[in-house]
């Protein structure tokens, strides 16, 4: 499961991201304290929770968008910031507005000087060059000229990829890049990233609801519920024991054909939805699974 790097190995290693006893809190509210994570250049680490666990608020602290309340956080060699050129960021995939004038090609060229104006003469084969080559890295070249909002979900996302990789940056952050994206398109996004890590080095923080589309592909878990945290592989974070513990419930995971069912939370996770917080798991499981078909985890 996932690229199996080491503990030996991620501790050797230069860490890309650094949270030393990063705490979040707005007003009396703590997202989380004593967060301690270090991810190694080229590991992916999903980031899993339900809403308003601070997924998101870890991504802003990264991009220099939000100041821990106590801590550190370091990324791509210093301190987090923002404009860090290093880093390269995903968002969710999002409607277009009509009438927006603007390209694919025009999208993956913010990632390079979206935040200055004027590049100069010498720079713009430069720029060109670039902007082909992470074009082609995604396989968008055949729709890259098209206006974006005449293209399926899947092809803008493909190009928010380009454009968060064009800059050759050294860490990759992922905000539920696979949101509203059907399964084909899931899986040729995470591929993507997935290769750009593995040849590159990238180390990559995915958020996500949803961790199956990425399953094969995670060295470890950060699982954030309600101000408590879980750091580990996939073997040791999704398990009925470590949720039940995290949400304060019972929570049963199961193993269904390399899948993960995850029935309890009552959260977006969760097979059932907010009906799984709601009614007794082994009845309402009964309805959606035969009972041979699951092992408890």
């Amino acid at each position: 499961m996932g690229a199996g790097l080491p503990t030996e190995a991620v501790e050797r290693r230069c860490a890309a991201v650094k949270l030393a006893s990063a705490g979040l809190a707005f007003g009396e509210r703590t997202l989380w304290q004593g967060l301690n994570l270090e991810i190694a250049p080229g590991e992916f680490v999903a980031v899993l929770g339900p809403n308003g666990s601070g997924k998101t608020s870890l991504l802003k602290v990264l991009l220099g968008q939000l100041a821990l309340s106590s801590g550190t956080a370091d990324i791509a060699g210093g301190s987090a910031r923002a404009g860090n050129p290093d880093i390269g960021y995903v968002p969710q995939q999002k409607t277009i507005d009509a009438g927006v004038q603007l390209r694919g090609v025009d999208l993956v060229g913010l990632g390079i000087d979206g935040h200055r104006w004027g590049l100069g003469l010498r720079h713009r084969a430069e720029r060109k060059r670039k902007v082909r080559a992470a074009i082609a890295d995604v396989g968008a070249e055949k729709f890259a000229y098209a206006p974006l909002e005449s293209m399926s979900g899947g092809e803008q996302q493909r190009l928010r990829v380009a454009q968060a990789l064009v800059g050759d940056p050294k860490v990759l952050l992922c905000d539920e890049p696979l949101l509203s994206l059907d399964l084909a398109n899931q899986r040729l996004v995470s591929e993507l990233i997935d290769r750009r890590r593995r040849t590159h080095d990238t180390a990559v923080l995915f958020v996500t609801h949803e961790i199956n589309p990425i399953l094969p592909l995670v060295d470890r878990v950060l699982y954030l519920v309600d101000g408590k945290f879980r750091i580990g592989t996939p073997d040791e974070v999704m398990t009925s024991a470590v949720l039940s513990e995290l949400y304060q419930t019972e929570v049963d995971v199961l193993r269904v054909r390399g899948r993960l069912v995850v029935v309890g939370t009552g959260d977006a996770m969760d097979v059932l939805g907010a009906a799984g917080a709601q009614h007794p798991h082994g009845a309402m499981l009964s309805e959606e699974l035969p009972e041979s078909s699951g092992v408890r985890s």
